[in-house]
């Protein structure tokens, strides 16, 4: 797993060049793809952590009127809160490339039909 709090990553969102995006992979469409999945890996792996963390302080009763506060609980969620965003981790990887993707090619209709 890793260390989300030792992310170069900004907090909050700054502008980026296109031109740096497409670098690795020719295709920015492509670099944004691959951003996108880091970024939904990232984010699964922040929410259970955070889940993990918060199950310590699950306080199971049949009474709905009674709400207890832990401060602890509440300092654990607010520096969830500041972290930076998974998209914005993801981004900050793929510039350090620092992320690993493969790109499968196509099979072209010409090649298939000679394999017959």
């Amino acid at each position: 797993m890793i260390d989300y709090k030792k992310s170069k990553a900004a907090a909050t969102t700054v502008t980026q060049n296109l031109s740096d995006m497409s670098v690795g992979t020719a295709n920015i469409y492509q670099s944004v793809m691959v951003i996108s999945r880091r970024a939904n890996q990232i984010s699964v792996e922040m929410k259970q952590e955070l889940n993990r963390k918060l199950e310590e302080f699950a306080y199971y009763t049949d009474n709905l009127e009674e709400v207890f506060e832990n401060r602890e609980q509440i300092e654990i969620s607010k520096f969830y809160e500041r972290l930076p965003k998974p998209t914005l981790i993801a981004l900050q990887e793929y510039l350090e490339d620092s992320i690993y993707y493969r790109v499968s090619e196509p099979v072209k209709p010409e090649e298939d039909q000679e394999a017959k």
